[in-house]
């Protein structure tokens, strides 16, 4: 797939939108409607994988036959470890903070692999991750006085997973088919959950809860994470995780939109310092390769 730097920029900013979809769907389901994380989990992960298997049929049915080849099971662990730390980790965790410790973990997860592999960064580069993170410890740090341990450290588990998952997609040269895959190879866990889940607490879930939890997979996840597969080729390791760092502010920003919750100055300002740093690493040359 040939992307333009146009093209990157909109298809980053789409899957950078989809993951913080998943924060505020994610705790309106949990905290609003009661679903239990584990049903959330596994009807989250079944609606992405069918979405997928959809639009894989749709595009070209002979690529629905070959769909449970492709992707990887280190991949399909990555994903599930991610999907469960993330929504257990929910129970306890605000959106905004869940979503911040998440993509801190990504970040230097993803940039210490890069180091590892001998990327190299540029002084511009290197100024806009450490501006971000300045603005990422401004705005967590009145968050997290009282946090949960075990709440943080699922997430934390959830990030190092989702920034693993990352890298095996920026290999991805068959992005959709790929992540689809990666789903589908769930599907024999998720129906055992589910058949389980429906023996000892019966799915009782609200109309509204259905809603956001399928929304979170169909939409969010299946189509957000395909998405995100196919632009990570053209990025830079530093680039992919420093722009993962602005979804904890799109987060608030829709918990906001949601609830009715009145814009601080203080996350006004934490905004505003991470999205500087980020502007400084996208716009340091070389960061998107077309291709």
């Amino acid at each position: 797939m040939s992307l333009n730097t146009p093209q990157a920029i909109l298809l980053t900013l789409v899957s950078l939108f989809a993951f913080a979809a998943n924060s505020v769907l994610c705790r309106l389901a949990l905290s609003i409607e009661q679903v239990h994380p584990a049903d959330f989990t596994a009807i989250r992960l079944l609606s992405a994988a069918l979405t997928l298997a959809f639009i894989v049929a749709v595009k070209n049915t002979t690529n629905l036959r070959k769909i449970g080849k492709l992707g990887s099971h280190a991949g399909a662990i990555y994903l599930f470890i991610y999907a469960a730390g993330f929504s257990y980790a929910y129970v306890t965790l605000g959106t905004a903070t869940g979503a911040l410790i998440l993509f801190a973990c990504v970040q230097f997860t993803m940039l210490l692999k890069g180091w590892l592999a001998g990327v190299k960064m540029s002084k511009q580069e290197c100024g806009g991750i450490v501006l971000s993170l300045l603005g990422f410890l401004y705005f967590i740090y009145p968050e997290l006085e009282k946090p949960s341990l075990i709440g943080c450290l699922l997430m934390g588990l959830a990030g190092i997973a989702w920034a693993m998952y990352s890298l095996i997609g920026a290999r991805s040269t068959q992005p959709l088919l790929d992540t689809a895959s990666n789903f589908v190879r769930l599907l024999p866990i998720v129906i055992i959950a589910l058949v389980w889940i429906y023996f000892t607490t019966g799915l009782q879930i609200s109309l509204q809860g259905w809603l956001y939890t399928i929304a979170s997979g169909a939409l969010a996840s299946g189509v957000g994470y395909a998405v995100w597969y196919a632009v990570l080729p053209h990025l830079k390791p530093s680039i992919a995780a420093v722009s993962q760092l602005s979804v904890p502010i799109w987060a608030a920003l829709g918990g906001v939109l949601l609830v009715a919750e009145p814009i601080s100055l203080h996350l006004t300002l934490s905004a505003s310092v991470i999205l500087g740093g980020i502007l400084l690493v996208i716009l340091t040359k070389g960061s998107i390769q077309t291709k």
